[in-house]
């Protein structure tokens, strides 16, 4: 799929990747996990070359309102800290509605857990993670770990788990049915023909579909940890839609951390700053812990 993140208001300065020098990279690309209707789904696989035991999956979900985007607008700090990273490409809405968006996402997860010792990272530690558009599909994709609504047939490898253990969400969507009145002007401008394609149609026509793609629905006393990153100056994602999801993770009583960044807009790298990275990795390594 074309890689058109620049043409996203707000992303591309920071939607890219970037090359460290003091950890060496082992990257594979265009892994063929599945086949829908013809179409070849891929994703991209990042090792920490210097790895003495087998690091950790995270799952990184790109960002583009579920119409644009790729698998190459990948954040590698995260294999800087000694992770492994599986970057997914998906269908987009523009070829497929929701769900088929998380049936893909899923069906990755599957088989990364079944191609786990081809690989070298271990599969029984998996966190997900994403931004934008793909923030929201993260945690959709972890409060819905072993739905079968959510799992669809998509891939070869039914039998693999799609769980995961830790979800990162960098100013996602969680409620559909009422991001439209939180949002601003500009926000309309992008969310509402995204929508339409995303879900069909608008939430208070569809407020079924509306709720189904809606993380915060599907919060309960199962879902696992989850860390949001928001900018409380976010001219296209409604910081409240962090706020109701912390509200319902407080709600069950479960592991949540809501980061805000002050004066923070729609990405940036003071998301990435130094304080939020060391918080981030403590949250990251508490659950999908390295072993020693």
């Amino acid at each position: 799929m074309r890689d058109i993140t620049a043409s996203i208001p707000g992303i591309v300065n920071w939607l890219k990747i970037r090359t460290y020098s003091r950890r060496r990279l082992l990257k594979t690309i265009d892994i063929k996990y599945a086949n829908v209707g013809g179409i070849d789904l891929c994703l991209d696989l990042y090792m920490p070359s210097d790895a003495e035991k087998k690091p950790p999956l995270l799952v990184w979900i790109h960002g583009g309102a579920w119409m644009r985007g790729s698998k190459d607008s990948i954040n590698l700090g995260f294999v800087e800290m000694g992770f492994a990273m599986a970057s997914v490409e998906f269908r987009l809405s523009g070829i497929a509605q929701f769900p088929a968006q998380i049936h893909d996402i899923k069906a990755a997860i599957r088989y990364l857990r079944f191609s786990a010792s081809d690989y070298g990272y271990d599969a029984t530690r998996v966190g997900i993670l994403g931004v934008s558009s793909g923030g929201h599909l993260a945690v959709l994709a972890g409060v819905t770990n072993g739905k079968n609504y959510y799992e669809g047939v998509v891939g070869e490898h039914l039998d693999q788990s799609s769980t995961v253990h830790s979800i990162v969400s960098y100013f996602g969507a969680s409620n559909l049915t009422t991001i439209l009145d939180q949002s601003t002007p500009h926000g309309l401008s992008v969310r509402v023909p995204a929508l339409d394609l995303f879900i069909g149609g608008q939430p208070e026509q569809l407020p079924e579909v509306a709720r189904a793609a809606s993380p915060i629905y599907h919060v309960d006393s199962q879902s696992p940890p989850v860390f949001l990153v928001h900018g409380d100056q976010d001219p296209q994602m409604p910081i409240n839609q962090s706020h109701e999801l912390h509200s319902a993770y407080k709600k069950y009583g479960l592991e949540v951390h809501f980061e805000v960044i002050h004066g923070g807009y729609h990405g940036g790298d003071n998301f990435f700053d130094a304080r939020t990275n060391t918080m981030l990795f403590n949250f990251l390594v508490k659950h999908i812990p390295f072993i020693r």
